[in-house]
C-alpha cells in the first residue's frame, strides 16, 4: 500500500532569503530527500500548503484533515512546522480516522545541511508502516501519541506530557 506524504510547510522546507535576510519558502525538498535517502517505498507526494505553523489557521487544519480523509491510503505522513504540530495532531486524532498518520518536522531547515529533518522524515516513514491506526508525532527517533505530546520550547525537543 502506498504512503501519502502531505506537505504543509514549516522549518522543514524553509530556505534563507538573502534579499530579505529572512527564512522563506521556495519549494519543497521532499523529492530530493527521498532520492538522496534511496527511498524504495511507494510514495505519493502532495503539497497542500507552504505555511509557517505559527501562522496556521483552523481552516488550514481543516484542509489537512480533509486531505488525510481523501488520501486514498491508510498510511499518511505530514511534514509540518514544529511550533503547532501538536495542535494539528490533536485535530486529526479527535477525528478518529481509520488511518495511521504521522506528523514530522525539523528544528533546522533541510537546506542548511545540518538539519534533523532528514532523520525525522526517515523515522516517520518507518513508523507509519508499523504503528497501528492512530495519530502520532515523530521527532528525533521517537514517536508520541497525539494526545500525550508537547514541544518543550526551553529544551527544543518533543516530550510526553507527564
Amino acid at each position: 500500500m502506498a504512503i501519502r506524504i502531505l506537505i504543509t510547510g514549516g522549518t522543514f522546507d524553509k530556505e534563507y532569503d538573502e534579499l530579505s535576510g529572512q527564512l522563506a519558502f521556495k519549494d519543497t525538498h521532499l523529492p530530493e530527500m527521498l532520492e538522496k535517502g534511496r527511498c524504495r517505498l511507494d510514495i505519493q507526494i502532495r503539497n497542500i500548503m507552504m505555511v509557517d505553523s505559527l501562522e496556521m489557521t483552523d481552516m488550514d487544519r481543516k484542509i489537512i484533515l480533509e486531505s488525510c480523509k481523501n488520501a486514498g491510503t491508510d498510511k499518511v505522513v505530514i511534514t509540518h512546522g514544529t511550533d503547532t504540530m501538536a495542535e494539528t495532531a490533536r485535530v486529526l486524532g479527535q477525528a478518529g480516522l481509520a488511518k495511521t498518520i504521522v506528523l514530522t518536522g525539523a528544528m533546522i531547515p533541510y537546506a542548511f545541511g545540518s538539519s534533523d529533518g532528514f532523520f525525522n522524515l526517515g523515522s516517520a516513514l518507518s513508523f507509519v508502516q508499523v504503528l497501528p491506526h492512530g495519530v502520532y508525532i515523530a521527532m528525533n527517533g521517537r514517536y508520541f501519541n497525539w494526545d500525550n505530546v508537547r514541544k518543550n520550547r526551553e529544551l527544543g525537543i518533543f516530550e510526553e506530557i507527564k
